[in-house]
């Protein structure tokens, strides 16, 4: 019973905290003007997308340990992954707090895009074409604009299984807006 009682005591003083912050909030909101609130606003949007790219970090990687053990019980390689499960291992995205910039992890390395960048690189994961041109391009516009990438993530060519493994993961990340 003590561990119930523990947890009720966090939950009660987050809810305390939370609803003690949401109280000065709503104190400060008379006191701005209309430029002020559309920057809480817009800052609100990009935090609540920020955790939204977390949760969906999390499952993914959730989702390939699952899909790991599965492979090691059954004593054979997962299904539609073939030597991709080591260009897998550790692959990450992640957005600053701020919305400003996002890093994509590879192992015990990152690298850090502006969202400018990160956006270009959705739109090209996102773009028309086979996987083939699609990893071409993205793989081109590496070599052009940020070859420090290469440093971290170790991509031979455009037929990479951790590049394919990257156009992945930015398609399941983020969706395009219509």
């Amino acid at each position: 019973m003590a561990k119930k009682t523990v947890k009720a005591e966090k939950a009660g003083k987050k809810d305390a905290q939370r609803e003690s912050i949401a109280k000065e909030l709503r104190g400060l909101i008379p006191q701005l003007d209309s430029e002020g609130l559309a920057f809480l606003v817009e800052q609100a949007r990009v935090h609540l997308y920020n955790m939204q790219v977390e949760e969906l970090n999390k499952a993914a990687v959730a989702a390939d340990a699952a899909a790991s053990r599965s492979a090691s019980l059954a004593g054979k390689a997962a299904p539609g992954r073939g030597t991709s499960k080591a260009a897998a291992e550790n692959f990450r995205i992640d957005g600053s707090e701020s919305g400003s910039s996002f890093y994509i992890h590879y192992r015990n390395n990152e690298v850090m895009f502006s969202r400018d960048e990160m956006t270009r690189l959705v739109k090209i994961a996102n773009g028309e074409g086979t996987d083939l041109e699609i990893r071409e391009r993205l793989y081109n516009w590496f070599d052009r604009e940020r070859t420090d990438v290469f440093a971290v993530v170790p991509i031979k060519d455009k037929f990479d299984d951790r590049l394919k493994t990257l156009v992945a993961m930015l398609k399941k990340t983020f969706k395009l807006r219509k």
